[in-house]
């Protein structure tokens, strides 16, 4: 009897999350996972399992995400048919980009070395930004959110960002990006790091934008990480505005 081997493979996709709670699968809430998961196991007709490389909560964004499975479907074999198909088959607002075949311990979240987000503002009415940034009446100073962002460079513990009561082992993240950038009239947030907790970066955004609109000096971010506490950082931003742009693997050239 010859044994049918399963081999790993990644899916690189892109959602608007406005519909969704978020990518994890839920019981009684629509999430990414499921639509996916829902859509594989069509077109390879088997249940499928998928791991992402990260959860987004509810209304945020990816225009990157990888995600991993195991099949021996023979469909596989033709990686732009089975994107063909699996887009025919996903809602409108989920996009699946590529597949590729990884080694068989290849591991969506843990193989992933740098994760990029963008946090996008503007401030005019705009329907069509609606549900895809988030809208400010009053310009920040911009000068003295990027002194401040600064100070979240290096490895640091970053409990002061995390929701409570996460099942993580640490709470020390690496980040190795944080800028403020025009762009045309819209203001965009940069951040990359090893890793994110969980509302890391809209607590980030929310305690800068404090320090931009004059509500607290830029020395306000030093005590707020050294304090550990989440009530002393800023309220979390709407999700709307924040996409996740890029996860890297060193064995997948992006």
């Amino acid at each position: 009897m010859v044994e049918n081997t399963m081999d790993r493979y990644f899916i690189e996709i892109s959602y608007n999350g406005s519909a969704y709670h978020g990518w994890q699968l839920q019981e009684n809430a629509v999430s990414v996972q499921e639509k996916l998961n829902e859509a594989l196991a069509i077109l390879l007709r088997e249940p499928v399992e998928t791991t992402g490389a990260g959860r987004t909560d509810t209304g945020v964004h990816a225009k990157q995400l990888y995600v991993h499975f195991n099949s021996a479907a023979s469909i596989l074999q033709h990686p732009e048919r089975f994107i063909h198909s699996l887009n025919a088959l996903l809602p409108f607002d989920i996009a699946a980009k590529r597949l590729l075949s990884v080694h068989p311990d290849a591991h969506a979240r843990f193989d992933a070395s740098d994760r990029s987000y963008e946090y996008l503002v503007h401030f005019q009415k705009d329907p069509f930004k609606h549900l895809f940034s988030w809208q400010l009446r009053d310009v920040p100073d911009v000068e003295k959110m990027n002194i401040a962002a600064q100070e979240l460079l290096g490895k640091q513990d970053f409990s002061c960002f995390s929701k409570s009561h996460t099942q993580v082992f640490t709470n020390i993240c690496d980040i190795k990006r944080a800028e403020w950038v025009w762009e045309g009239d819209q203001l965009i947030f940069h951040i990359s790091a090893d890793r994110f907790l969980r509302n890391m970066v809209r607590a980030i955004v929310g305690t800068l934008m404090e320090i931009g609109l004059g509500k607290k000096p830029v020395s306000y971010i030093q005590e707020v990480i050294a304090s550990k506490d989440r009530s002393k950082a800023g309220t979390s931003v709407p999700a709307c505005g924040l996409y996740l742009t890029k996860v890297l693997y060193p064995y997948i050239e992006n």
